[in-house]
């Protein structure tokens, strides 16, 4: 149960040792048989110990009791009752369901009756889509991608050092466009924009991932699955400008092959890429977002610019096509707004 939040461990401790035996092997099975991340783990055994938790203030001390469709459907009708969004239900249904059916392979019990529990279906929103202006102020820093051209004397790493991580250069007028932190964040927003990749996987790249002659970078997904995604021009001049001046000055004992450094030489942590986004965004004064927006908002142009479906679904690495097509009807709505605003018979 390492990395869970004090609350869960609390549950997780609290349960009979026949529980916590099931959810130390559930947890187990998650990471070497179905490869799931760290992240994916999280989450599954958060929601696990919670049903246990439920089902022991059910009275329910087996598994076999624990995982009783009474049981299950009294655990999603209370959080239903305290506001939990239909997404959030839906989760957990699918969690529960997954660890029984988990637990019925594996003999632990008699009967999958999760098989029965009906999953809420969860509220199709479209995803926050920025315009192609609106992409390209964001992630065109001052002086990103331009500094190896520019010739611009190196900085005092030391005052980068003394800066808290928080995505942004230390204090100043204007950020130094060879700051190594000014570098690593153009790079950043640029990879982020040009490839539509997930935070988790920008920050796991290493260097031997980047093919700089054929403007490739190899990412690993979800399920540990790699794919090939190409990058243009801006992106190439980012990288390299962040490569030759930026990483060497936040290089420390600690960075390995880590492509992205965080201020301390460490791998570059997910919410620093948030802060990022979010602090460029505020100065570019275009819409708070979040870094998958930059995903949504590349795959939403591709599309637009006449990219078929399938190219766009391996470039986003989505198991479904199911899935990639959300972002057609991202493209017609926006279609739709225009005609609303521009034609005189709408």
């Amino acid at each position: 149960m390492a990395g869970k939040g004090s609350s869960t461990e609390a549950r997780y401790e609290a349960l009979p040792e026949n529980l916590r035996d099931a959810i130390d092997q559930f947890a187990r099975h998650l990471s070497s048989e179905r490869a799931r991340s760290a992240h994916t783990i999280r989450a599954y055994l958060t929601d696990v110990v919670q049903l246990l938790d439920h089902a022991g203030r059910m009275h329910a001390e087996t598994l076999d009791a624990a995982l009783a469709l009474p049981v299950l459907r009294s655990w999603l009708a209370r959080q239903r009752g305290t506001g939990a969004a239909r997404s959030t239900l839906a989760r957990r249904a699918a969690a529960a369901r997954t660890f029984s059916g988990w637990a019925q392979r594996a003999g632990l019990v008699r009967v999958d009756q999760a098989r029965q529990l009906g999953v809420p279906r969860a509220d199709r929103t479209l995803p926050t889509v920025l315009a192609a202006d609106q992409a390209a102020a964001l992630v065109e820093a001052p002086g990103a991608g331009r500094a190896a051209a520019a010739g611009v004397s190196p900085v005092d790493v030391s005052s980068v050092t003394a800066a808290s991580d928080a995505g942004t250069a230390p204090p100043g007028d204007e950020p130094h466009a060879s700051d190594p932190v000014t570098l690593r964040d153009a790079a950043v927003l640029e990879l982020l924009y040009a490839t539509a990749v997930r935070v988790a996987e920008l920050c796991g790249l290493d260097l031997r991932d980047v093919d700089d002659e054929r403007r490739l970078i190899r990412v690993t997904g979800k399920g540990d699955k790699q794919r090939s995604v190409p990058y243009g021009v801006p992106a190439e001049q980012a990288i390299r400008a962040y490569l030759q001046q930026g990483r060497p000055r936040l290089l420390a004992p600690r960075s390995g092959s880590a492509l992205l450094l965080g201020v301390r030489g460490g791998r570059l942590d997910p919410r620093t890429v948030r802060r990022i986004v979010a602090a460029r965004a505020a100065e570019a004064r275009v819409p708070s977002v979040a870094p998958h927006a930059l995903r949504h908002s590349a795959a939403t142009h591709l599309l637009d610019g006449g990219a078929d479906l399938r190219s766009v679904q391996e470039l986003l690495g989505h198991a479904s096509l199911a899935t990639t097509q959300l972002y057609t009807h991202v493209s017609v709505e926006r279609l739709r707004r225009a005609y609303r605003q521009a034609h005189p018979r709408a």
